[in-house]
């Protein structure tokens, strides 16, 4: 890893994306120190003491418990995408943007775009009513100019990542969440140092978070390079005087097709319901919502892991059609060594697709609730769990493999064979 990083920096056009990226995220920890105006900060703190947002601070960096102009993050961005995604299947005109090609792709980013600031408007206003007595003036003027702002903030973080989409190395807005979470990574070390100095936990347990965090890390990046290959036979075609085909190759199924997606998706569903009982902190009945939805409930951990195992199916039927492979096999002569070409290729590329994507679902899910286990085992009541994990390995592997493209495709040699 480090020898490709050395190579990539020897090459002047990767050199600029990589330095690119870094001042995006540079740009990104000073936007997470700026505060909002109109907030009262130490009643902010008491307001906030009870982590109902703690999701939303790991991957904002910490902003949202300092109440910065990046206090959403990018949330708003995902949910805004997990919608336009679901009416693409359901709306036959998205359907049709959707196999347009690029033009089609654009128009739907631009809707994503206008559902991003519509979400972020309405959860901005949800969480300024939630934290309506940390504001110095809750007029309903303050509480537009903070939603405002926020709304503002959500967007210049969506164009953060589209730059760096465009200019730098690896997908932008993934690479912020990657971001927000790692500068957590000190912040997460000196609270376990904490622990240790005044007895809280003891060395055992933090020994075993840290070899439980390694097993965890080590799992993740064998389930998201796991695949199960399907052979493929190319019959031999006579075009003039040159003969085409004849060679073997497979189709290469990833045991986790839709990376760390999923687990995004189904977070920000969960997070969806807390931020509209923001509205009404004095209601039983959003104070229930808060509490059933707390991380550490039950009925939340079984609705996240149905929801995750959802949308792992869900991503993977929207980005591999079994059908449309087995038609581009028919078109140029490949078939699977035992089954005819078309239908009955496409029905068993989606039976093996369902049972290995099972497979990678039930690890996602498994990984995402594992947290919950170790805090209880060890004590340690740390947000920097399973989820956080599996999102930053799963994007530090799909930009490593980009950046490794990249270098093979000026013959250089990686560590990803």
């Amino acid at each position: 890893m480090l020898s490709t990083l050395q190579s990539a920096w020897k090459i002047d056009e990767l050199r600029k994306k990589i330095v690119f990226t870094l001042w995006m995220f540079l740009i990104f920890r000073i936007g997470a120190h700026v505060p909002v105006p109109g907030v009262d900060s130490e009643a902010l703190k008491g307001l906030l003491s009870q982590n109902i947002f703690g999701f939303i601070d790991v991957v904002s960096g910490g902003a949202f418990k300092k109440f910065t102009v990046f206090a959403m993050g990018i949330m708003p961005y995902i949910n805004a995408s997990i919608i336009m995604q679901l009416l693409t299947v359901v709306i036959p005109y998205f359907e049709k943007l959707a196999k347009e090609g690029v033009e089609g792709r654009k128009k739907i980013v631009q809707y994503t775009r206008y559902g991003t600031v519509v979400l972020g408007f309405i959860q901005a206003i949800g969480m300024s009513f939630y934290l309506k007595g940390a504001l110095v003036d809750p007029g309903v003027f303050s509480i537009i100019v903070i939603a405002i702002t926020l709304t503002a903030g959500t967007a210049f973080l969506m164009w953060l990542g589209e730059l760096i989409t465009e200019k730098g190395i690896g997908n932008g807005i993934s690479l912020i969440i990657f971001a927000g979470i790692v500068s957590r990574l000190p912040a997460g070390i000196n609270t376990i140092y904490q622990y240790l100095s005044t007895g809280e936990t003891n060395f055992f347990a933090v020994l075993s978070f840290l070899v439980i965090a390694v097993v965890i890390i080590a799992a993740v990046v064998a389930i998201q390079e796991g695949q199960r290959r399907i052979p493929v036979q190319y019959a031999k075609r006579v075009v003039g005087r040159k003969v085409y085909g004849g060679q073997s190759t497979h189709i290469p199924l990833k045991v986790n097709q839709a990376g760390v997606i999923p687990v995004i998706f189904a977070m920000s569903i969960l997070m969806f319901p807390t931020t509209i009982a923001a509205y009404f902190p004095n209601n039983s009945f959003a104070v229930w919502i808060t509490n059933v939805l707390s991380f550490r409930h039950p009925f939340y951990m079984i609705i996240y892991a149905m929801l995750i195992i959802f949308f792992t199916y869900f991503y993977t039927a929207v980005t591999f059609n079994p059908q449309e492979v087995a038609d581009n096999m028919k078109k140029y002569g490949g078939f699977i060594p035992g089954l005819r070409p078309g239908r009955p290729t496409a029905e068993y590329i989606d039976r093996v697709l369902t049972r290995v994507t099972l497979a990678g679902a039930i690890f996602l899910a498994f990984i995402a609730l594992l947290p919950n286990f170790v805090m209880a085992f060890t004590g340690l009541d740390l947000y920097f769990g399973g989820t956080s994990l599996l999102i930053v390995v799963g994007v530090a592997l799909e930009t490593m493999k980009q950046l490794e493209s990249h270098l093979l495709m000026r013959h250089y040699q990686g560590f990803m064979k």
